[in-house]
């Protein structure tokens, strides 16, 4: 039980730092008094169409990609994105980078030949569009993974449980 309630308040404190975030990116607004005023949670679900805001994020930094890599070569932002660093790095798990991030986001949409696809701007359009509507069906697919290692679990204690009880049964003859 009260792990249930942890986890709906971990849920809760993420959602929160969402929407923070979420007004940092859309800026206040600028009532007809001509004061300036923070966006309501209310005005973010409308500016954000009532998509999960993961998804959203997702589209944009797929959008962000097909502006890059449309950008010329000698491009300072191309610089930066090609640029490797000469020093040692510290030891450890390597930070994950945008541009891995990015690759993943892509492998999950199954584009195969998607270096080409980002050059046309209107088939690139149609690709981070379709992310949306794929981010639903992968989350389906994890929800079943989620189920199928649950019930696993499950099964794993049950026989545990059995086990000990004909251990302890053994015992006491």
């Amino acid at each position: 039980m009260s792990t249930t309630i942890l986890l709906l308040l971990l849920l809760l404190i993420i959602i929160i730092m969402l929407f923070k975030i979420m007004r940092k990116i859309f800026g206040p607004t600028k009532t007809d008094d001509g004061y300036w005023r923070i966006k309501t949670s209310k005005e973010i679900n409308d500016i954000l169409k009532g998509q999960n805001i993961i998804r959203f994020i997702e589209k944009q930094r797929l959008n962000w990609l097909g502006h890059v890599e449309r950008m010329a070569e000698d491009n300072i932002v191309q610089k930066i994105k090609r640029w490797k660093p000469m020093f040692k790095r510290p030891t450890g798990r390597p930070k994950t980078r945008w541009v891995y991030d990015v690759l993943e986001d892509v492998k999950s949409i199954s584009i195969s030949n998607w270096n080409k696809e980002e050059q046309n701007r209107d088939s690139w359009k149609k690709v981070f569009e379709q992310a949306g509507t794929l981010y639903r069906s992968l989350r389906l697919r994890r929800r079943r993974r989620r189920r199928r290692r649950r019930r696993r679990r499950r099964r794993r204690r049950r026989r545990r449980r059995r086990r000990k009880r004909k251990r302890r049964r053994r015992r006491r003859w």
